[in-house]
């Protein structure tokens, strides 16, 4: 895509009066067992049934800006679909609290379909992940995320599945 980088970094950052009331990293990480640096959900906004609303800013200072590219930084699309799947993680530990499904389990990606990318994210950029699931057949979550920024442009979505696993290794969420 050629674009070229914006001169102010916060271009799909909300003002200040619009920022939606949330809940804290804190609650982030006690549902899925990601940590920093590979940590892409900043907050839960809201939840609601079956739909999730997450947030991430994208900070300059991060590691994979200084390769991806050098005086141009674009986020990778990877992460921003890696961004999209933690916050489905996040609501599917919220639909799965106090149920056997969860019980010690982690998010296992298992299927993605679909996904199209459709504006660059900058580092400083704040976007919004809105992830539903569409159903549930045995031990797979199908489910759908749209990230966008807050004036609700399309940044990407994706359609996806997740199992959620014990895991052979150690993990921990808390």
């Amino acid at each position: 895509m050629a674009s070229s980088s914006p001169t102010k970094s916060t271009r799909h950052s909300p003002p200040p009066s619009a920022a939606p009331p949330d809940f804290p990293v804190n609650e982030v990480e006690q549902l899925i067992p990601h940590r920093p640096p590979f940590l892409f959900v900043d907050a839960i906004v809201s939840h609601e049934g079956e739909t999730l609303v997450a947030r991430r800013t994208w900070r300059a200072e991060e590691y994979f800006y200084q390769g991806h590219y050098p005086g141009a930084p674009i986020t990778p699309g990877v992460l921003l679909s890696e961004a999209v799947f933690q916050a489905g993680a996040c609501l599917m530990a919220k639909l799965m609290a106090g149920t056997a499904g969860q019980g010690g389990g982690v998010p296992l990606l298992s299927k993605v379909s679909d996904i199209r990318f459709r504006l660059p994210v900058y580092p400083g950029d704040t976007v919004l992940i809105e992830v539903k699931r569409k159903e549930t057949v045995g031990e797979f979550h199908f489910l759908t995320g749209l990230m966008k920024t807050p004036e609700g442009k399309k940044v990407m979505n994706v359609e996806f599945a997740v199992a959620w696993k014990k895991p052979e290794g150690q993990v921990t969420t808390a």
